[in-house]
């Protein structure tokens, strides 16, 4: 905890763009980086070689279109002068130069295509931080997404109720699905029941914050940005989309209980309070890291005029 602290702090203090880490300080961090993330990399590769699927740590390999060597590559991110034996990895990146002063990433090698997605990102982070969050979804977006198709999205999972019961919760709920790549899944006949009609161009216009994708979205956003936002941010992104997907899952009308996973039946009063509750929680989660990320966008944006 005292290393991811210490990162942290590193990242309140990069506007200045000076801080300098010591061998002995900056290794410990690396070394705490891999280490929080060794054991999950490990079991998803194990999984891998064996053939075997896992609906949570599939999809975040999958779908965020980052591999586990990248994912355990770490960075202190912009602002930061490391001094001592550079790590090869780091001293090959061509955004970074090694001088005798130390290795830091240069500003000016920032493409300006990526530029343009910072600015984006930055202004698409503070809109939705700023809009107020909705937790009356339910994640039907799993259901719509099998709703009165001949096949499943994930034909290895058993759906826990029947086709016919599956439709019918559908059916009978209130479809409000505010996320497109969720939304763009819907089936044909599932889409004219979404309150909503989101749209790529409109996402700005909808994403919210007690949306569970736009809350794993995090992860998205601060991958993007390797290796100018820290490992540490990326980590913190990463673990809260594990654990919001393994929610996704158990509100889903599929049956992953063999993968250790209770189901959420929003099916149910119950269920559906429950659910709820989660979005609260991964909202009050999220925030703290849409703001560092915010954070971390504008200084390079800052950094860039300058």
């Amino acid at each position: 905890m005292i290393y991811r602290d210490r990162m942290q702090e590193v990242e309140t203090q990069r506007d200045a763009g000076n801080t300098v880490l010591t061998e002995t300080e900056w290794m410990p961090l690396r070394e705490a980086h891999l280490a929080r993330l060794k054991p999950v990399i490990d079991a998803h590769l194990q999984r891998a070689s064996l053939g075997i699927k896992h609906p949570v740590m599939d999809f975040l390999f999958t779908y965020y279109p980052y591999s586990a060597a990248q994912l355990m590559r770490w960075t202190p991110g912009w602002g930061v002068t490391l001094t001592g034996n550079i790590p090869p990895e780091l001293a090959a990146l061509k955004e970074a130069e090694t001088t005798e002063d130390g290795w830091t990433l240069r500003i000016e090698r920032l493409p300006e295509r990526r530029r343009k997605a910072l600015d984006w990102i930055s202004d698409f982070l503070e809109t939705t931080a700023n809009r107020p969050p909705r937790f009356g979804c339910f994640g039907l977006h799993e259901w719509a997404m099998v709703y009165r198709a001949p096949e499943v999205r994930h034909p290895q999972l058993p759906l826990r109720l029947s086709p016919g019961e599956t439709a019918r919760v559908v059916e009978t709920l209130p479809v409000n699905c505010s996320h497109y790549d969720a939304f763009r899944f819907f089936t044909p006949d599932a889409r004219p029941l979404n309150r909503l009609q989101p749209t790529r161009d409109g996402q700005i216009e909808l994403d919210q914050p007690g949306c569970l994708h736009a809350n794993m979205d995090l992860y998205k956003w601060a991958q993007q940005f390797y290796p100018w936002i820290s490992s540490d941010l990326i980590a913190d992104c990463f673990a809260l989309a594990v654990a919001i997907r393994e929610v996704d899952m158990r509100a889903s009308p599929y049956d992953v209980t063999g993968y250790g996973l209770a189901p959420i039946p929003i099916e149910t009063p119950t269920g559906r309070e429950d659910y709820v509750a989660y979005q609260q929680e991964f909202t009050r989660r999220a925030q703290p890291l849409r703001q560092r990320l915010r954070d971390a966008c504008n200084a390079l944006r800052n950094a860039g005029t300058g």
